[in-house]
């Protein structure tokens, strides 16, 4: 994951080339221990967000909560955007008992995955028309423990294998990741209509409860997976001699370290991480809320944006890394920004069409198609700017700063809609992606040194 700025004056090698590995023996990297024990971890990973978001507002609107009250408790999406705070200490911090019995690495997603249990066992069970707190109690509980889930396996992924590795890894992460993306999407929806009784339209809380309690037994394979996982070797750093010290090794040293390597260009990237996403994040959480207003059935919304959706996003990742290799990274950024921008237009002209199935999937096409191309490019580009010695804390900062102001936003789009209506806010959201264009023309005019 990556790396400092190239050094200079290095002496060229004068060893031959090592030998391209066979097809056979690339492919058979994918059937690897570590690999398929990644494509576990990454489902365990992937299931909770949506659980506590996009699913989460279906739910609600469903129940009748106002849309602006929706948009506001999006900010449980926060915790996402702060897990750099917390970081450093899931980074080096030993857990009492449980890091003796697994290793650092695998007591912190233990102690992470029982939490999200507990947590979506608390949301199955808490009835948002009796009243919200314990639902945002327990959501909030599954977003901390998702996020802490998420800094952990970022390190254990990096340390279960060497440079050569790391592209498989991540690719089975990622379709882990969307096929639980799938299930806590489609899955959740297709649980719930199956569970209701009679044909009585509006909302059956049992319905969602027997949903969210499956979901919450979901995460039991990456439990087992943790279980019997090794844990990874590690870089060992000598062991600090007060507190001061500690801390300025686990918390200090990796923000200063990507501070001395880039300088004053740290500005320009950390503001183009900040709001390269906005678009698409601002306009997501007020999608599920259209959906039910414009009147499609959980069948069709788990159907067409939570399979069809996912897998043209994984299509458009595929694009995407095959276009970085072609064009360049900076170049896909650049093309993924200005089609996630505009393939939120095609959500106002969608609120014109009424319920028009056909008009869903056109628009859902487009839209996850541009997704999955501009976070293809975007997480290789974040991958180049980690550091490998200090993987955890500085991934963890990136994609921190990647959801945080969109996050924010994202809170007030509830109340957005409310005063101007569905086809205004989508154009809006758009327009958001425009300063987003600059900040990539000047960010691909630095020296490639400092990417």
């Amino acid at each position: 994951m990556t790396s400092s700025a190239p050094e200079t004056g290095q002496v060229k090698s004068t060893s031959p080339p090592a030998a391209r590995p066979s097809w056979g023996a690339t492919l058979r990297v994918y059937l690897e221990p570590a690999t398929l024990r990644m494509l576990a971890l990454g489902f365990a990973a992937g299931l909770p967000l949506l659980l506590v978001l996009g699913t989460l507002s279906f739910r609600l609107r469903e129940a009748g909560i106002d849309r602006a009250t929706i948009g506001h408790l999006s900010w449980v999406g926060l915790a996402y955007g702060f897990k750099w705070a917390w970081a450093p200490l899931v980074d080096r911090l030993p857990l009492p008992g449980l890091t003796r019995w697994l290793g650092l690495r695998r007591s912190w997603l233990l102690l992470s995955q029982g939490a999200i249990m507990a947590g979506l066992a608390g949301m199955a069970l808490a009835n948002p028309q009796l009243g919200l707190p314990p639902v945002v109690g327990f959501a909030l509980l599954v977003a901390f423990a998702s996020a802490t889930q998420d800094i952990s396996l970022d390190a254990f992924r990096i340390e279960s294998a060497g440079v050569e590795r790391q592209a498989a890894l991540a690719a089975a992460y990622q379709t882990g990741y969307r096929m639980a993306m799938i299930w806590a999407g489609a899955g959740v929806l297709w649980l719930a209509a199956r569970a209701e009784v009679g044909a009585a339209a509006g909302y059956q809380d049992a319905a969602w409860q027997t949903a969210y309690l499956v979901m919450a037994a979901s995460m039991l394979p990456g439990v087992l997976t943790v279980l019997l996982s090794p844990e990874p070797a590690r870089h060992v750093l000598p062991p600090a001699r007060n507190l001061a010290q500690w801390l300025q090794g686990a918390v200090v040293e990796p923000f200063a370290d990507f501070l001395r390597r880039y300088r004053w260009q740290a500005t320009l990237i950390l503001a183009l991480i900040a709001v390269y996403r906005i678009s698409d994040v601002v306009m997501g959480i007020m999608a599920n809320p259209f959906y039910v207003d414009m009147g499609y059935t959980k069948d069709e919304v788990a159907a067409v944006t939570k399979i069809y959706g996912v897998i043209m996003t994984l299509v458009g990742a595929f694009v995407g890394g095959a276009l970085s290799l072609r064009l360049g990274v900076m170049r896909v950024l650049m093309l993924g920004a200005v089609l996630s921008a505009a393939s939120n237009l095609l959500f106002a002209w969608l609120g014109t069409r009424g319920h028009d199935v056909t008009a869903l999937i056109l628009v859902i096409s487009a839209d996850n198609l541009a997704s999955g191309l501009a976070s293809s490019a975007f997480i290789g580009y974040l991958s180049s700017l980690t550091n490998i010695s200090y993987s955890a804390t500085q991934y963890a900062l990136f994609s921190s700063l990647m959801l945080l102001a969109p996050k924010f936003l994202a809170g007030f789009s509830g109340d957005y809609v409310d005063a101007y209506g569905y086809s205004q806010f989508f154009v809006s959201t758009a327009l958001l992606g425009v300063p987003v264009l600059l900040l990539v023309a000047l960010a691909a005019r630095l020296p490639a040194r400092a990417r």
